[in-house]
């Protein structure tokens, strides 16, 4: 099936389904931390998404894949703030461990668009 639109991608679904799910859980942490790890969070998440579009936009698979690689490390700057969030009190093992499995499927399906663009796409720059 061919994507004419980002909201097909399956990478895309699943990490705009987490920043959803971020946004609800850190409206339950501390008001000084709003500055802090909240406005972290919601930009690592966002970020997420967010790259995954600007690489599709893009013409060029060395262009597409810095996005991508962007989107990457954006997850896992997630990650580590998720388990901060733990560590400090803040979530508890339920809640942690349910972004955790969210944030490794979304890693897992972005690794596979990836790679899909890689074996699919040729480099125009």
């Amino acid at each position: 099936m061919e994507i004419n639109n980002f909201k097909q991608i399956l990478a895309w679904q699943k990490a705009h389904q987490l920043t959803l799910i971020v946004y609800k859980a850190v409206g339950h942490l501390p008001d000084y931390e709003k500055y802090n790890l909240i406005s972290q969070m919601i930009r690592a998440a966002v970020s997420v998404g967010a790259n995954i579009v600007e690489g599709f936009a893009r013409l060029g698979l060395s262009d597409s894949l810095r996005f991508y690689n962007i989107a990457e490390a954006s997850l896992e700057e997630l990650k580590y703030h998720t388990l901060l969030c733990f560590d400090r009190g803040y979530f508890n093992q339920q809640q942690y461990q349910y972004l955790s499995v969210l944030e490794d499927e979304v890693g897992r399906v972005l690794k596979g668009w990836i790679k899909s663009q890689i074996k699919n796409k040729k480099d125009f720059t």
